[in-house]
C-alpha cells in the first residue's frame, strides 16, 4: 500500500512577472491557504411543497493567503505592496512538492505586517480569486 500523505515543505507561492509566464517566488513564506471555492445555493419554495429546495448556483473561488517573513524593503515585499496598490489582477501559482500547480488570477485585498517585540516579524499576504483555479498534475 503507497501512502499518500505528504507534507507542504518545499510547497512555493509565485506571483507573475512583467513577462507572462515567467513567476517569482515570493522569499520566506511559512504558510499557504490555497484558494477555498464554495458553491452559492439557491434556494426557493413552491406554493405547492411546505419544503425549501435547492439549485447549485455560482461558485466563489473564494480567497487565498500566505504567510511571509516581514523583511521590509525587501524584493518581496516590494512586489506585494506593488501589486496591491495597481488594483489589478494578476496571475498568482502555488507550486507544491510534488510539482502540481494551482494557477488562478486574482487581486492583493490585504497585506498586514505585524512586529512583534519578540518574535519574528511576519506578514500576511489575501487575496479574492478571480474565475477558475487551472490544476495541473506535475
Amino acid at each position: 500500500m503507497n501512502d499518500v500523505a505528504a507534507i507542504g515543505n518545499g510547497t512555493e507561492f509565485q506571483i507573475e512577472s512583467a513577462t507572462p509566464g515567467t513567476f517569482t517566488t515570493i522569499a520566506e513564506v511559512t504558510d499557504i491557504t490555497p484558494p477555498n471555492e464554495t458553491v452559492n445555493p439557491v434556494t426557493y419554495a413552491t406554493l405547492a411543497s411546505p419544503y425549501m429546495k435547492a439549485l447549485a448556483g455560482l461558485i466563489d473561488p473564494g480567497e487565498a493567503s500566505f504567510e511571509m517573513t516581514f523583511q521590509p524593503g525587501s524584493a518581496s515585499e516590494t512586489l506585494i505592496v506593488t501589486t496591491l496598490h495597481a488594483r489589478e489582477a494578476k496571475t498568482f501559482r502555488i507550486v507544491f512538492p510534488n510539482l502540481a500547480t494551482w494557477t488562478f488570477s486574482g487581486i492583493v485585498t490585504g497585506y498586514e505586517p505585524a512586529v512583534p517585540n519578540d518574535d519574528r516579524m511576519t506578514a500576511s499576504v489575501t487575496i479574492k480569486v478571480s474565475g477558475a483555479v487551472l490544476r495541473e498534475n506535475g
